[in-house]
């Protein structure tokens, strides 16, 4: 069975062939390191990891680069290290790092290149040079910005009418563009702000704008035209639709990147994550009380082009499942995916599937095959081990004694001994079990 990716700009399932088998080339948006990464900032990182090795498995992992980038140069961080009286490398630093601890401690790989935008101007100059001189961009009061209508085919990524990119991009009215849609590739910097000498022969030192970085970095790292350019779907537009213009018109190509892969949103219990209503949670702040591999798992457990609602019931139900896979395993087997995983990999990173299959294996049959998927997937059973061990209730009674006390509640219950049946059930709860009644009978499990 061959790889089978969805390309968001050919609307369509695509079977993938890279440009050189040999060397297959992927490049996926990184964080803005200006603060603790949230949760939602994980699933990109998780998808496009199990991408990662999934390729290195069909290809070789000698055979695949991984390029995920670091922008340490925006308003935001300006901002922040400013608000903290910090110098802005400090600030990128102390982020960075905390973030390669986060994203290590959810199982990920790291890329095989993690390049900075402040390491990268060089790059973004000689790309805006290519612009200005194909008529692309233009110079505007110490600013470069790219000719939006100087490409007759922008806008197929996001294929969105004129008046809703223009409302999409929240526009900055400025007098001196040509164009509503033109945007900055290059501007003057205010003072306290990281500055370059800036391109196209104007004087005055600037920054670079936000589109233009991640163009000149899978340009280094990559080439004119790779094979995936992954991301989260907030970022079709502006963001990637920008990204093309600017690949392609610099380099007179057809295309940027093959495929474009976008993962969906993230919602926290059914809303919208927002610091407003509360429900804003970090990855630092889940891993404080889950393990990484259990964050993992939950966050696997939906497509990853469908939207995914975040909750604790969710986290519940993967820490089950992770703990019934390691009871089931070997205790240790190659790291490959069995057979119906790997087919539900194939199938656009079908990872409910692949879940579904590893369920599967848990029998005598299955115990190697199963192992070796867990390590696939980069689960540690020594971590969830861990972490159960100070997380887990001990129970005072066992599991004879609390099996013969809800006997003995339902047959209160039978009895219409309700009072009788309640007191059971108080009395089990404050030894930490917690019963669930349903129409199936009842079931127990220890309190959290």
């Amino acid at each position: 069975m061959d790889l089978k990716l969805y390309d968001t700009l050919a609307r369509d399932k695509r079977a993938f062939a890279p440009i050189d088998p040999k060397r297959v080339r992927m490049y996926a948006c990184g964080p803005t390191v200006y603060d603790f990464a949230h949760i939602g900032n994980a699933r990109p990182v998780i998808v496009f990891d199990v991408l990662f090795r999934l390729l290195r498995h069909l290809y070789g992992a000698d055979h695949v680069t991984y390029v995920r980038n670091i922008t340490d140069v925006d308003d935001k961080i300006n901002a922040r290290a400013a608000e903290r009286g910090v110098d802005i490398r400090t600030l990128t630093e102390e982020t960075y790092q905390n973030f390669k601890a986060d994203v290590a401690a959810l199982g990920c790989l790291p890329p095989t290149v993690e390049p900075r935008a402040t390491e990268h101007i060089e790059e973004m100059k000689a790309l805006i040079e290519r612009l200005v001189a194909s008529g692309n961009a233009y110079v505007a009061e110490e600013h470069v910005l790219f000719s939006v209508p100087s490409m007759p085919d922008y806008g197929k990524l996001s294929n969105r009418p004129l008046d809703e990119m223009i409302a999409g991009a929240r526009v900055d009215v400025a007098p001196y563009k040509r164009d509503a849609m033109d945007f900055v590739l290059w501007k003057p910097s205010k003072p306290g702000e990281p500055a370059w000498p800036s391109p196209s022969g104007i004087k005055t030192p600037g920054r670079p704008g936000w589109h233009i970085e991640c163009s000149a970095m899978s340009w280094k790292h990559l080439g004119e035209t790779f094979d995936i350019h992954a991301g989260g779907i907030d970022l079709v537009f502006p963001h990637h639709e920008n990204e093309i213009a600017q690949s392609r018109c610099a380099f007179h190509t057809s295309v940027m990147a093959n495929y474009w892969m976008h993962n969906g949103f993230l919602q926290i219990e059914g809303e919208k994550m927002s610091k407003s209503l509360g429900n804003f949670a970090t990855i630092r702040e889940v891993l404080a009380d889950w393990p990484g591999d259990v964050a993992r798992l939950a966050m696997l457990a939906s497509h990853y082009r469908q939207p995914i609602n975040w909750t604790v019931k969710g986290l519940e139900e993967a820490e089950k499942a992770l703990a019934s896979f390691f009871d089931a395993a070997s205790a240790s087997a190659d790291p490959r995916p069995a057979p119906g995983v790997l087919d539900a990999l194939l199938d656009d990173l079908n990872t409910p599937k692949a879940i579904a299959e590893m369920h599967g294996l848990k029998n005598a049959a299955g115990r190697k095959a199963l192992a070796g998927t867990l390590a696939f997937f980069a689960f540690r059973p020594d971590e969830l081990k861990a972490w159960q061990a100070k997380h887990v209730p001990v129970l005072t009674l066992s599991k004879e004694e609390i099996e013969s006390r809800i006997e003995a509640r339902n047959a209160a219950r039978k009895a219409r001994d309700f009072k009788e049946s309640d007191r059971i059930r108080d009395e089990l709860a404050k030894l930490g079990v917690v019963l669930k009644d349903s129409k199936d009978g009842t079931t127990w499990e220890a309190a959290r």
